[in-house]
């Protein structure tokens, strides 16, 4: 054999391991982000928020579960600037550690019984730490599974990959969040059990570890490394030459970020509270809308490399306006098949979008500044879109008792995503080579 043939061998094997790794480490870190979100939409209130009402104390609950979000820019922005710096591989397995363990810690926090609002508190620190973790972790991954030679043609396929560890993670979450509280007592899971799926985030952080550790560096990276274009402050040199980007990138995700924890995190607090369902009944249709995406979010991934990512995210910001009204109608019906429908055909909608979009944010940018971008790009709409989405469709009902408005600022975001796409350029297959800056740009040292 060659040596071009063992290079493109060993390229090949380790883009098959590089994917296994981001698929699993991507699930588990969402397993971890999910859990949270699971437990602030349902137990949390009773646990940290006792002597508030029913409404308010699903607000503040909520409101812990927001803090994440604020901090995922700035996991963004440190991790993305050692990610570009020293390596892809080294940064995941930083924010494994600092995802997993900050996770277990929530695991131990104590309630409002024990330590009065000082537990509250402990919540939103574990929960900055999960946001900086998750915010340093999914650039990373996405790089991870397409900056290998042998995924030339098959990058919206690939990158869907990485898409693919969310549903994976809900469905994780939800599964063990749902068997530890019919396992026990309403009692015994209010006094304990509720910390059993923070918990056993150790055992799945540890299965991360091995995965990421027996990857090596993706070859964009080693290419961009021996041809001297790693740069020495990229974050800087991003947001002096590449800003345009990053802004577009965050609000052409305004409608699949918003739209996502309306689907997976209002809907279960909305189900029980004001429609009066079942917990299980809520949790058993979120998790089968959540497996029925693990198939559609890699099949619009493959289908964005037939047809072209753009055009892909064009039809699923449309397809998702126009399914925003029918959405909530279904919920509504009072006829639980037909809420579960609606629940099931939500992620669907949501994955036309989402299924494509890593690849394409991460084409958005130059290999110098790819692992930052891409990373920004995509989490300051944690602030901006998915944050307050389920806070923010709270007060809607709370203030007008209908759906309608929280379908109309769907809408609202839909139309943002959509003027936004228009302006970003189609970089289907963009590989390691540097590309213009977006503004003429003085020469930077590398």
């Amino acid at each position: 054999m060659s040596r071009n043939g063992a290079n493109e061998l060993s390229d090949a094997r380790m883009a098959r391991r590089g994917l296994l790794a981001s698929t699993a480490g991507s699930a588990i870190e969402w397993y971890d982000f999910y859990v949270y979100g699971l437990s602030a939409a349902l137990i949390f209130n009773q646990l940290f928020f006792p002597n508030s009402s029913p409404y308010s104390g699903t607000l503040l609950a909520l409101s812990t579960f927001f803090a994440g979000f604020v901090a995922r820019p700035l996991g963004a922005m440190v991790f993305g600037h050692f990610g570009d710096r020293i390596g892809r591989r080294r940064v995941l397995i930083m924010t494994t550690l600092l995802m997993g363990f900050g996770t277990v810690f929530v695991g131990l926090a104590p309630t409002y019984d024990t330590a009065g609002m000082w537990g509250a508190g402990a919540l939103v620190v574990l929960r900055v730490l999960q946001g900086i973790g998750v915010g340093g972790d999914w650039g990373g991954s996405v790089l991870m599974a397409t900056e290998w030679s042998s995924a030339k043609g098959r990058r919206g396929f690939m990158g869907s990959l990485p898409q693919f560890g969310s549903p994976l993670g809900l469905i994780t979450a939800t599964a063990v969040t749902e068997g530890a509280s019919r396992l026990m007592s309403p009692a015994a899971y209010e006094s304990f059990g509720w910390r059993i799926p923070f918990l056993f985030s150790l055992v799945l952080t540890g299965l991360a570890l091995y995965l990421r550790l027996r990857v090596a560096e993706t070859s964009s990276f080693v290419e961009a490394k021996q041809a001297g274009t790693v740069r020495q402050a990229p974050v800087a040199y991003l947001l002096r030459h590449h800003w345009r980007m990053v802004l577009k990138t965050t609000l052409m995700r305004a409608g699949q970020h918003a739209s996502f924890y309306l689907f997976t995190t209002f809907v279960l607090s909305y189900g029980v509270t004001s429609l009066g369902h079942e917990r299980s009944t809520m949790l058993l249709a979120v998790m089968l809308a959540a497996a029925v995406s693990l198939a559609s979010t890699l099949f619009w991934g493959a289908l964005s490399d037939r047809i072209g990512r753009k055009r892909m995210l064009q039809i699923g910001i449309v397809v998702m306006f126009v399914f925003a009204l029918p959405y909530f109608g279904l919920l509504n019906s009072g006829v639980t098949a037909l809420m579960v429908v609606g629940i099931v055909l939500s992620l669907v909608v949501h994955d036309m979008q989402y299924g494509p979009q890593s690849s394409f944010i991460a084409e958005s940018f130059p290999a110098e500044v790819r692992y930052s971008g891409a990373s920004l790009g995509y989490q300051l709409s944690s602030i901006t879109s998915g944050g307050p989405a389920a806070l923010i469709a709270t007060a809607l009902m709370a203030h007008y008792n209908s759906t309608v408005p929280i379908a109309l600022y769907l809408m609202g975001m839909c139309a943002i995503a959509f003027v936004s796409l228009l302006f970003m350029p189609t970089v289907d297959g963009r590989d390691a080579e540097p590309a213009q800056a977006e503004t003429p740009a003085r020469h930077v040292p590398s």
